[in-house]
């Protein structure tokens, strides 16, 4: 196995929480590879990051696909190098607002939610796990919600993935912890600040939004951790949250 490179995957990119990582990440040196399954969403990271002086490699990529993971990371392994973080912050595919009755949901809508929810992150996670092992370094952080914690009404196709990534997490870190893997679960409590979030909800007061940006910068302490006091699990909420 080669020796790890600073190369930070990013899985979920888009205008929010993935976009900050990416170049909060490529800011610090890091080669960056960007997957999603828009490439719409990956080309204006990019740019941002090579306007800045940074490396982005762009990798349109369906999460609920493990086939198309695995293939991702043969590109970025060979592009880039072995990477030393994954930032797994894709969630579950069909969740609408308003969110729909699980009388509603359909068989395949909630499987899909799955399979992009939780099965892309143990795929994903398995493509970087070898390498961290063997050089007894490396982190991986999820991206999780309060649906993970508690599941609200109608908030099934949400919770029901988040439970189990949170629950994926957790054993991760019990299994590979002991080998300087830092495996790290976030609960975003609140909303996060995105352009169509603060068009439709105008009136609401500062502070009420997560800012993607100092996620990101949790994300950044999360990794530069040292072993003797690595978190797990962690709460990001505003402020104003009530909670």
């Amino acid at each position: 196995m080669a020796p790890l490179s600073k190369v930070a995957v990013v899985i979920g990119v888009g205008p929010g929480i993935g976009a900050a990582s990416a170049q909060k990440f490529a800011s610090k040196g890091y080669s960056v590879a960007l997957l999603s399954r828009s490439i719409d969403k990956l080309t204006p990271v990019e740019s941002e990051i090579s306007k800045a002086g940074g490396k982005a490699l762009s990798l349109p990529t369906d999460v609920g696909k493990p086939a198309e993971i695995i293939a991702a990371f043969d590109s970025i392994k060979e592009q880039l190098g072995h990477p030393e973080v994954l930032i797994y912050n894709a969630g579950p595919g069909g969740v609408t607002f308003p969110p729909p009755s699980a009388l509603d949901l359909k068989p395949e809508v909630f499987e899909r939610a799955f399979s992009s929810g939780v099965v892309g992150a143990l795929t994903a996670s398995q493509q970087v796990l070898p390498g961290f092992i063997e050089n007894q370094h490396g982190t991986i952080i999820f991206t999780g919600a309060t649906a993970a914690l508690r599941g609200g009404a109608k908030f099934s196709l949400l919770s029901a993935p988040k439970f189990a990534l949170r629950s994926l997490a957790q054993s991760l870190a019990r299994e590979f912890q002991p080998q300087k893997v830092h495996i790290a679960h976030v609960n975003i409590d609140g909303m996060v600040e995105l352009p169509r979030y603060k068009a439709t909800m105008p009136d609401k007061p500062d502070g009420f939004f997560l800012k993607p940006v100092a996620i990101a910068e949790t994300y950044w302490a999360l990794h530069e951790q040292d072993p003797s006091a690595w978190t797990h699990e962690l709460d990001l909420r505003p402020a104003i949250e009530k909670w």
